[in-house]
């Protein structure tokens, strides 16, 4: 009986472990995979991410810049290094970018609704400034830039994008450089919130709240020409040595710094309007802005007292006219601006706000052309405040492209803006200018209004889809108005190496070329 039982109960394990078995090697239904699936709602390039019902589109460019004459990626070859024109300055820059893009958009009851960020990384050549025992060492410029960040949802744009005050084509009327003056250039982007109206028939209206956050970005310079103060040093053998601060402010004067700039806190933002007509025949647009003006004290601290605050404004249009009879694709496009208190409206953000250049002269040392570009210039005269004297400039800049053949097109382009300082300006900025620089022709030879002109072409070759290459010549003329000669010990430019002596005032220029290879993707 116990034989029997334990055949039997053997049996039994010996069933299962098979029966086991064989459930194990049974297939097993695998998940279904959900494969990414092409979204044709917004155009080529958009997929849904699975799972949602939102499209994504991944963009952008890697870029190769080789320029001559300049040491900077489509600078107007000015300021430390290259406008002292000496050992200091470089032969060529170069810069590697990548720029990545993520859009989104989600269809709803509201209507789309939209994100978009544009992420730039660089890397230029390394420059330096000063001489001796004053050479700063060579760096590398990496750089990350956030060019864009909003969100759109129901005619609302919020975070960081173009303004609505630029044009379409920003300052690139034909390509061409960064420097173009005659209307605002915010490519690399400026914070705010926006409401656009469809009126139909390619009508739209737009009112933008937009930051006005100083540096390149936002205002120009406010000038308190009256700031400027002694400098005292203190050698390695402990001698001490104080700089009157007449030197100081003529050694930031040839510089283009006729003052401190003295900005308040932020108060109001940019108040920006736009009305654009955009059909086949091309576009016309006009756009203004009032931009608040808002100064810290007249002296180091709040028992100085203040000037009261102002108000600048800009008003600005544009017009395209496209397909015209030089052949189809070819493009005209035209801007002009006025600004009174509200320079960078003009002088844009990737325009220099301080410039300075050297040449050669027959009467002295060598020559030099200066400028300063200010929003509003205050200060002391005889111990009393003075108000804000606003800047007035104006501007205009327009280009031609035309299309020689499949894969071939060259652009020209030019820009003319001028920029005039008010009496008050004047006087305060003068007094600097006669007290420390000793000016051959006195007061008589100090006028810090100037204008400035920019041309230039290109030639760009695509020879496949998403890849162009391209060389731009440009040239920028300094037209300064003052005259004379400086010397004294204000004159000196440790920035770059220039010593002590006597200089010629004169309008000087720069000539710059640009190769460039680019893959959009």
């Amino acid at each position: 009986m116990k034989l029997v039982k334990s055949l039997l109960l053997g049996s039994a394990a010996g069933l299962i472990a098979v029966s086991g078995a064989q459930a194990a090697d049974l297939p097993v239904k695998a998940k279904a995979v959900e494969y990414v699936r092409i979204c044709s709602l917004y155009g080529a390039g958009f997929y849904y991410i699975p799972g949602t019902d939102t499209c994504i589109k991944l963009g952008g460019y890697v870029r190769a810049d080789a320029l001559a004459n300049t040491n900077g990626d489509y600078s107007i070859g000015q300021g430390a290094p290259q406008g002292g024109k000496n050992r200091l300055s470089g032969y060529y820059t170069t810069r590697a970018r990548m720029d990545f893009t993520v859009d989104t958009r989600t269809a709803t009851e509201y209507g789309v609704v939209r994100t978009y960020a544009d992420m730039v990384f660089s890397y230029d050549t390394p420059s330096v400034t000063g001489s001796g025992g004053g050479t700063t060492a060579p760096t590398g410029a990496a750089s990350l830039g956030l060019y864009h960040a909003f969100i759109q949802f129901a005619g609302f744009t919020f975070g960081r994008t173009v303004s609505i005050f630029d044009a379409p084509w920003q300052s690139y009327p034909a390509g061409g450089p960064d420097f173009l003056p005659g209307g605002t250039n915010w490519v690399t982007g400026i914070n705010q919130i926006a409401y656009t109206a469809d009126f139909g028939q390619g009508i739209t209206g737009s009112v933008a709240l937009q930051d006005q956050s100083t540096g390149a970005n936002g205002q120009s310079n406010l000038w308190n020409a009256s700031a400027f103060s002694a400098a005292g040093s203190v050698s390695s053998a402990g001698v001490v040595t104080v700089t009157p601060a007449a030197t100081v402010a003529a050694a930031a004067m040839i510089q283009g710094q006729y003052g401190v700039s003295d900005w308040g806190g932020t108060r109001v933002p940019d108040i920006v309007g736009q009305v654009r007509v955009d059909q086949a025949w091309g576009l016309f647009q006009l756009s203004a802005v009032a931009h608040n003006i808002h100064s810290g004290y007249y002296g180091s601290t709040e028992v100085t007292n203040h000037p009261d605050d102002k108000w600048g404004w800009a008003v600005a249009g544009a017009l395209s006219i496209k397909n015209i009879p030089t052949g189809a694709g070819d493009t005209i496009n035209l801007q002009a601006v006025y600004t009174d208190g509200a320079s960078h409206y003009n002088f844009q953000s990737l325009f220099p706000q301080t410039m300075f250049m050297y040449g050669g002269s027959g009467i002295a040392y060598q020559s030099l052309a200066f400028a300063g570009i200010a929003d509003g210039v205050y200060g002391t005269i005889g111990g009393v405040g003075t108000g804000i004297d606003t800047v007035k400039t104006w501007g205009f800049r327009g280009g031609y492209t035309h299309n020689w053949a499949p894969g071939w097109a060259s652009g020209i382009y030019g820009a003319y803006a001028s920029l005039r300082y008010g009496d008050t300006g004047k006087a305060l900025i003068c007094a600097n200018f006669v007290a420390g620089l000793a000016p051959s022709a006195g007061a008589a030879g100090c006028n810090p209004d100037f204008n400035l002109a920019v041309v230039g072409g290109n030639l760009v070759w695509t020879p496949v889809k998403g890849l162009s290459f391209t060389t731009d010549v440009s040239y920028v003329w300094l037209d300064q108005k003052y005259s004379g000669t400086i010397s004294g010990a204000g004159t000196a430019n440790s920035a770059v190496a220039k010593p002590a002596t006597t200089y010629e005032l004169k309008d000087q220029g720069n000539l710059q070329v640009l190769f460039r290879a680019q893959r959009n993707f």
